[in-house]
């Protein structure tokens, strides 16, 4: 029955292809040829790539956290959301997130559908000074890093299809109108004056609230937890993160100018302020310096400096690093494990992390950093700022949430979401994929 499904689902995706292509190749009128900056085209292009590396360097963040029966599954999770999210990316995901606005919420897919009007003559609204598609494809990466990153809650524990159906779901219903509402110039949030830079409600509280939805419906690992299968991998992964977030947050300046800058330095210092804060709390807190702490301390701190990169000041961006990492380590220390099972610490790491991102750059944000910035924050005596923040996080915390666990209460209804007792215990490498280490 499977085997039939995906049989139909790819001989319909060929048709639209071949059926798209004939109607926009008839139906595509030229545009005027616009006259673009090279030096901003060639750091974009850059940047991309270095979004997209930051997804398998999760794979290995990831993976050298879980037992060393679950190390493929868990990194091919990853490797996957490449895959899938590209294509449904470019079929329809670009459309939802940056088409024509439907009431600020939701973009018309019909417009952009298969990358129709995509090409390297016009630009985005907002990205003026290079062609659309690279806007379009370096939009795609942000897309692809953030069901990846909910991964990390339900480890060790999901079947491999469901995991793909929830993915592509998530895409579709979760990301996408958090997409548009942020980013797009007629979004509601955008409109309601909350600032993102580079994606702290579009990709880490989304994917903070989804994993902690995950976790919760899932339930609990069966049996005693394993040790980490690779502090190396760790270690690797958290250099690849840290390397493709400066085209993450530096490359959402979209372009080769002061701004991208800006942001490069505030996420430096950010996510070294909160390395270094994490092993001092860990040490007075009476554990060893541990190399997987001063990695995920530096994770916290790139995850929270996020939406503020190109907001605020390098000594405000070491205070959002510190501080972040504070309350990121105590939500670990003081997560109830014993009902809520978030194996790689998703939601108190890339939620918390995202949310203090969020309310910070409401006390942070300058317009002496960033013209954009029309109400400043809370250190310049302005509240506005702080309010529209807390507001976009209490809207998005609730829709990503409830949003998501109704989508993981749809998919478990369609096809179980968990892997028997007895796979589980053999290890997904074997039991979804016959392979091991």
């Amino acid at each position: 029955m499977r085997k039939t499904v995906l049989s139909v689902i790819l001989l319909a995706l060929l048709i639209l292809t071949f059926i798209s292509n004939h109607i926009f190749t008839e139906n595509l009128v030229t545009p005027k040829k616009v006259v673009f900056d090279n030096g901003d085209t060639a750091w974009m292009i850059m940047a991309t790539a270095l979004v997209l590396l930051m997804t398998p360097g999760l794979g290995f963040f990831y993976g050298g956290m879980v037992g060393k029966k679950n190390v493929i599954s868990t990194m091919l999770q990853s490797y996957m959301a490449m895959i899938v999210v590209t294509i449904l990316w470019v079929v329809i995901g670009f459309g939802l997130s940056f088409g024509p606005s439907l009431g600020g919420i939701i973009g018309n897919p019909s417009a952009y559908f298969f990358f129709n009007g995509i090409g390297t003559n016009t630009a985005w609204s907002t990205a003026p000074t290079i062609p659309i598609m690279l806007f379009a494809l370096f939009q795609a990466k942000f897309a692809i890093i953030t069901p990846a990153l909910v991964t990390g809650a339900f480890a060790e524990r999901i079947r491999f299809w469901a995991y793909l159906l929830f993915m592509v779901l998530f895409i579709l219903l979760i990301y996408t109108p958090l997409c548009h509402m942020t980013w797009h110039p007629d979004g509601l949030l955008l409109k309601m004056g909350v600032l993102d830079f580079a994606g702290g409600t579009v990709v880490h509280m989304s994917a903070g609230w989804a994993a902690l939805a995950g976790a919760m419906f899932l339930g609990k690992r069966r049996g005693r937890k394993s040790n980490p299968a690779r502090i190396t991998y760790v270690m690797l992964g958290t250099a690849l993160l840290w390397f493709g977030w400066f085209g993450f947050n530096a490359g959402s300046a979209m372009g080769a100018n002061e701004l991208a800058v800006q942001a490069l330095g505030t996420t430096t210092v950010a996510a070294a302020a909160a390395a270094m804060a994490w092993v001092f709390m860990d040490k007075i807190l009476g554990h060893k310096l541990s190399a997987m702490g001063a990695c995920i301390g530096a994770v916290v701190g790139l995850v929270a400096i996020t939406p503020a990169a190109g907001f605020v000041s390098m000594p405000h961006a070491i205070f959002i690093g510190l501080f972040s990492s504070l309350v990121s380590n105590f939500a670990v220390s003081r997560f109830p494990r014993g009902k809520i099972d978030d194996a790689l610490d998703v939601f108190a790491c890339h939620g918390v992390g995202g949310m203090m991102g969020m309310l910070l750059t409401g006390v942070f944000a300058s317009k002496a950093i960033n013209p954009a910035v029309l109400d400043q924050g809370l250190v310049f005596g302005e509240t506005t700022l702080f309010v529209h923040q807390l507001m976009g996080l209490l809207l998005v915390s609730v829709f990503a949430f409830m949003g998501s666990y109704f989508l993981f209460f749809i998919v478990n209804k369609i096809t179980p979401l968990r892997v028997s007792e007895e796979k589980e215990a053999l290890g997904l490498d074997i039991s979804q994929h016959g392979e091991f280490l």
